[in-house]
């Protein structure tokens, strides 16, 4: 059975986005970390699109690293965040609106994926993840990284206790995560919801707050 839910988060629009990107902008050398993970496994040049990118700090710094970046949001005002940001860096990201069930991307066009923070709000999450597995070429690989059901209160009450935010912000920042663990997957789900998209031989790995899911895109076996 297909996972499907409708979002019932609060949505990313207007000043709740503008919080989002202040207070995620204390989390920058993480964004920095990620990119530097990311590169040795794109080709030089290399086309990546992220799913999600909220603010695009992540997409930035993968552009400055020489990449073509293509970048798809379903919120209207974290793409003109994300698009000034960008400009202010001086790098070209391409970011649009979208719907992460149905990618503006052509079939085996792209050399990794990556989605982070943002899979366990989707409304369809296994047409997503086959949405990924569509657009990534033959060897191509896509990164998930989201929080998981069983991550602890305390771990995430010292996470956000290291950005450095102020009090109200840290009341808001617990008060939502709070909420979002509620609709974090257990790590056998995305196992089930990955393998039903059609990847196989998933690696889920744990972290701090959530999980990594590594997926790649087989080679076409030669006919013999």
């Amino acid at each position: 059975m297909s996972a499907a839910k409708a979002y019932k988060g609060i949505g990313m629009e207007g000043s709740l986005a503008r919080w989002y990107d202040r207070t995620t902008r204390k989390a920058m050398p993480e964004f920095c970390m990620l990119a530097e993970r990311i590169a040795p496994l794109v080709p030089a040049g290399g086309s990546i699109l992220e799913i999600a990118p909220g603010p695009g700090f992540l997409s930035i710094e993968l552009a400055r690293r020489g990449f073509n970046v293509q970048s798809v949001d379903i919120s209207e005002t974290f793409v003109a965040i994300a698009r000034r940001h960008a400009a202010a860096a001086g790098v070209t990201v391409r970011f649009e609106r979208g719907n992460a069930a149905a990618l503006p991307a052509e079939d085996a066009s792209v050399d990794f994926v990556v989605c982070r923070a943002a899979f366990k709000n989707f409304a369809a999450p296994v047409t997503a993840l086959s949405e990924m597995r569509r657009v990534l070429k033959p060897g191509g690989t896509a990164l998930l990284i989201d929080m998981r059901r069983d991550v602890a209160m305390a771990d995430i009450q010292r996470y956000v206790a290291r950005l450095g935010v102020g009090w109200l912000d840290r009341q808001f920042m617990m008060f939502t995560f709070r909420m979002l663990i509620k609709r974090a997957y257990p790590l056998a789900e995305i196992h089930r919801m990955a393998t039903e998209a059609g990847w196989s031989g998933a690696k889920i790995e744990t972290a701090p707050l959530g999980f990594e899911a590594w997926m790649s895109r087989q080679q076409a076996t030669p006919a013999t």
